[in-house]
C-alpha cells in the first residue's frame, strides 16, 4: 500500500473543531478586510477631486503686466465643489461626517448586536455598506456636484459600517480562548492593513481614468462578502453541536431548540416517544459539556436545560469593568493618529513628493505593511510578557519621535521615506491593533463578569466607539491644520501619541507591581 503523502497526513491531523475554528478565522478575516477595503478609496480619490492644475496654464498676453503663467479660469480641472480654495476643509468635513457617524453608531451597535443574531446583523450591514459605497462612486457617473449628496452618503455609510467590528470580534472571541490570544488576534487583525492595501490598489487603478469605479468596485466586493457571510458564518461553536444533536437524534426522539438566547446560548428540549426503547444519551453531544452518560427516563417530555441565559450587560456595567475606561481613552488618541494617516497620507505624499495620485496611493500601502508587522509583534510580545498595557505604552513612546523623523526623512528621497513609512506603520498600528482585539476580547470576558460572554460585543463597541471619536477628530484637525503646513499636522499626531501614553500609566504601574508579586499577570 502506498504511503499517505505528508501534506495529506498533516491535514488529517486536525480534528473537525480545529477545521471549523480555522474556517471562522479566515472568514471573519475576509469579512472585515472588505470593510476596510471600502473605506480606503476616499483617501486615494482626494487628490483627484482637487487636482494640481499647474499643467493647465495659458501664456500671458503681451499687454499683461505679469510675466508668470496664470491659470485659465475656464480650464479648472478639479471636481466641483472641491475646486474651491478651502478644499482641504471640505475634504476634512467628508471624513468627519463618516467618522462622527461611525463613532455615534458604534455605541449603539454593540448593544444591538448582543440582542440579534450576529450573522443576520452583519449581513445586513455589509449589504447596505456596499450600497452606500457604490452611491458615492455614482456621483461621478451621474455628474453630481452637490456637497450635501456626498456628506449624506458618508454619514449613512458610517452608521451601517458599525455593524462590522463588534460582530466579527464577538465571533472570533467565541471561537478562540485566552491561550496565545495576542498572537492569534495580532495575525487576525492584519485584515485592517490588508484591506487598506487592497483598497488603495483598487482605487489607485481607476482613480485617474474614472474615480467613480474606485468606489463602485469596493462596494460590490463588500456586498458580495455580505452574501458569503449569510451563507457560511458560524457564530458560536455550540451552534455546531446543537446541529449535530439534531441530525444524529433517532427518529423516536425529537430535539427542539429554544432560540430565545443569542450567540450560542440556547436551551435544548428532547421529546421522548414512549413507544420506543429508552436509550442512553451523551450530554457532550447535546450541550458540549463533559461526557457523563445520562439515561432518559420513560416519560412524555424530558427537558435538558443549558446554563441560565446571562442577561445582556448594561452600558454602565461595561464601563465598570477594570481597564475599560483607560483603554477606551487611550484608543481615542491612538486611533486619531492611525485614521489621520489612513485618510490623509496619500494626499501628503502627493504634495510633499510631487507624485501623481496612483503612485502616492501605492506608496502609502507601505504604512499598512508596517502595520501588519507591528500588530503581530505587539500580540507576540504581550503574550510573552503578559502585559498588554505595558506593550502598548512602549510602542506609543517610540512612535512619537518616529513621527518627527518621518517629517524629516521624507525630504531625503524615496528610500528613507519607504523605511520611515514601514517603521511608523508598525509603531502607530501596533497599540491600536492590540487594544481593539486582544485587550477588548480580554476585557469582554473579564473574571468580574462571571462567565457572561455576551458582554463582549458591548465592551468591544465601547472601546472602539470611543476610539472612533478620535478617528473622527483627527482627519478633521488635519484638514484645518494642513492649511498652515503639514508640520502642524505631524505635531498634532505626536501630541496625541503622548496623551495616549499618559492614559495608560496607571495600568502600566499596576501590571509592573502585579508582576513582582505573581509573574505572568495581565489585565485580562
Amino acid at each position: 500500500m502506498a504511503p499517505i503523502p505528508p501534506g495529506t497526513r498533516f491535514l488529517a491531523s486536525f480534528n473537525r473543531d480545529q477545521w471549523y475554528r480555522a474556517f471562522t478565522f479566515a472568514l471573519t478575516f475576509l469579512l472585515y478586510t472588505s470593510f476596510h477595503l471600502s473605506r480606503k478609496p476616499i483617501s486615494i480619490v482626494k487628490s483627484e477631486l482637487h487636482k494640481n492644475c499647474s499643467h493647465v496654464m495659458r501664456v500671458p498676453t503681451e499687454s499683461s503686466s505679469s510675466q508668470q503663467p496664470v491659470l485659465h479660469p475656464e480650464l479648472d480641472c478639479s471636481w466641483k465643489p472641491f475646486n474651491r480654495n478651502n478644499y482641504k476643509q471640505l475634504l476634512g468635513a467628508m471624513d468627519y461626517s463618516f467618522l462622527c457617524a461611525y463613532a455615534i453608531g458604534m455605541y449603539l451597535s454593540g448593544i444591538i448586536g448582543e440582542r440579534l443574531p450576529i450573522r443576520l446583523y452583519l449581513t445586513v450591514g455589509m449589504l447596505t455598506s456596499g450600497l452606500f459605497t457604490c452611491l458615492f462612486g455614482l456621483g461621478y457617473v451621474y455628474d453630481i456636484h452637490c456637497l450635501g449628496f456626498y456628506i449624506f452618503v458618508q454619514v449613512a455609510n458610517g452608521l451601517v459600517q458599525t455593524t462590522g467590528w463588534p460582530s466579527v470580534v464577538t465571533c472570533i472571541g467565541n471561537w478562540f480562548g485566552k491561550g496565545r490570544r495576542g498572537l492569534i488576534m495580532g495575525l487576525w487583525n492584519s485584515h485592517t492593513s490588508v484591506g487598506n492595501i487592497l483598497g488603495s490598489l483598487i482605487a489607485g487603478y481607476y482613480v485617474s481614468s474614472n474615480w467613480g469605479l474606485s468606489f463602485i468596485v469596493p462596494g460590490v466586493i463588500i456586498a458580495a462578502m455580505g452574501v458569503i457571510c449569510f451563507l457560511f458564518l458560524i457564530e458560536h461553536p455550540n451552534d455546531l453541536k446543537i446541529a449535530s444533536a439534531q441530525s444524529s437524534a433517532p427518529s423516536s426522539h425529537k430535539v427542539h431548540t429554544n432560540w430565545n438566547g443569542m450567540n450560542g446560548q440556547k436551551d435544548l428540549y428532547l421529546q421522548y416517544n414512549p413507544g420506543a426503547k429508552a436509550q442512553s444519551w451523551d450530554t457532550e453531544l447535546l450541550l458540549g459539556q463533559e461526557s457523563i452518560g445520562v439515561c432518559v427516563p420513560v416519560q412524555q417530555v424530558v427537558v435538558v436545560k443549558s446554563e441560565a441565559e446571562p442577561s445582556a450587560i448594561s452600558f454602565m456595567g461595561a464601563l465598570r469593568i477594570p481597564g475599560v475606561v483607560e483603554f477606551s481613552l487611550c484608543l481615542l488618541f491612538a486611533k486619531l493618529v492611525s485614521y489621520t494617516f489612513l485618510f490623509w497620507l496619500p494626499l501628503y505624499i502627493t504634495k510633499a513628493a510631487h507624485l501623481d495620485a496612483k503612485k502616492a496611493g501605492d506608496l502609502s500601502t507601505l504604512f499598512d505593511v508596517g502595520g501588519i508587522v507591528g500588530g503581530i509583534l505587539a500580540g507576540v510580545i504581550s503574550d510573552k510578557l503578559g502585559k498588554r498595557a505595558t506593550t502598548c505604552a512602549v510602542m506609543l513612546l517610540l512612535a512619537a519621535p518616529t513621527l518627527y523623523g518621518f517629517s524629516m526623512m521624507s525630504q531625503f528621497g524615496l528610500g528613507p521615506t519607504i523605511g520611515m513609512l514601514l517603521v511608523c506603520g508598525g509603531l502607530v498600528n501596533g497599540p491600536y491593533a492590540l487594544i481593539t482585539t486582544a485587550v477588548s476580547a480580554g476585557l469582554g470576558t473579564h473574571k468580574s463578569l462571571k462567565g457572561n460572554a455576551r458582554a463582549l460585543s458591548t465592551v468591544t463597541a465601547i472601546i472602539d466607539g470611543t476610539g472612533s471619536i478620535g478617528a473622527a477628530v483627527g482627519p478633521l484637525l488635519a484638514g484645518l491644520l494642513s492649511s498652515q503646513g503639514w508640520d502642524q499636522v505631524l505635531y498634532m499626531l505626536m501630541t496625541a501619541d503622548f496623551l495616549a501614553l499618559l492614559l495608560l500609566l496607571r495600568l502600566v504601574m499596576k501590571e509592573l507591581c502585579s508582576h513582582r508579586k505573581r509573574p505572568g499577570v495581565s489585565v485580562e
